[in-house]
């Protein structure tokens, strides 16, 4: 079985370091990927992102800043895979923010509930922005799980036509998806080599050769679900092992 690169291993050692107290190393991962960040603020933006300038790349910043000390490793995803997630929301999160404002926001301004009058307005204010949100975060995984099954040769096309067609099926193929993420040796080798461990993973699942053989796409595609922090395709999943 392949292990993870010596370069993600080191960054995450260097992660590790950082969530140990070592500021010195977090200011350092912080300086060197900024070029990293400015391109996740850009993607959400729509536009060149100014370090020095622009409100969201502070934003993004904080987010990076923020995927550094929650990050760990054992759940999978990569962390540069994490923290463009992590970065994305927040920046996501800040412009629908100043958007819902009636004064162009700054990082120092919060949001005052007792300027609406009306409680019901605020509640319904609440609402609809936690929908514009929701819908936000949806497209964002959606385009971020195209691009890691394009990864591994898979296309949301593709995905539903091959899809099992009975529940029982799906069960089944969702199982054997966890029991894959959840063996280290057999996860390493999914994420190295982007294809089914066959041999090793019919010695651990109820399932014949031929089913997992049959079912292989629609398994590395859950696979890939559960590798990455998607918090609404995972809903997906739910009440199934």
């Amino acid at each position: 079985m392949m292990k993870r690169s010596s370069k993600d291993k080191h960054l995450n050692e260097l992660i590790a370091s950082a969530q140990q107290g070592d500021t010195q190393i977090q200011n350092d991962l912080l300086e060197k990927y900024q070029p990293f960040i400015a391109k996740c603020v850009s993607e959400v933006c729509k536009r060149y992102i100014d370090a020095k300038k622009d409100d969201e790349f502070s934003i993004g910043l904080a987010a990076f800043n923020e995927a550094i000390l929650s990050y760990s490793p054992e759940k999978g995803s990569s962390f540069l895979s994490f923290s463009k997630l992590v970065v994305k929301r927040k920046v996501i999160d800040y412009i629908r923010y100043v958007q819902k404002t009636p004064v162009a926001a700054s990082l120092d301004e919060t949001y005052d509930e007792e300027q609406m009058e009306n409680p019901t307005e605020i509640v319904a204010v609440k609402e609809i922005y936690q929908k514009e949100q929701e819908s936000w975060y949806r497209r964002e995984e959606i385009l971020d799980f195209k691009e890691k099954l394009r990864s591994y040769k898979l296309s949301m096309v593709e995905l539903t036509e091959i899809s099992p067609k009975h529940r029982d099926a799906r069960d089944s193929a969702i199982l054997v998806a966890k029991t894959l993420y959840n063996d280290p040796l057999l996860r390493d080798y999914v994420q190295q080599k982007k294809k089914l461990p066959i041999k090793d993973l019919e010695t651990k699942v109820n399932v014949s050769k031929k089913t997992l053989e049959r079912n292989r796409k629609f398994i590395l595609a859950i696979f890939i679900v559960l590798s990455e922090d998607y918090l609404y395709l995972k809903e997906y999943l739910k009440g199934v092992g």
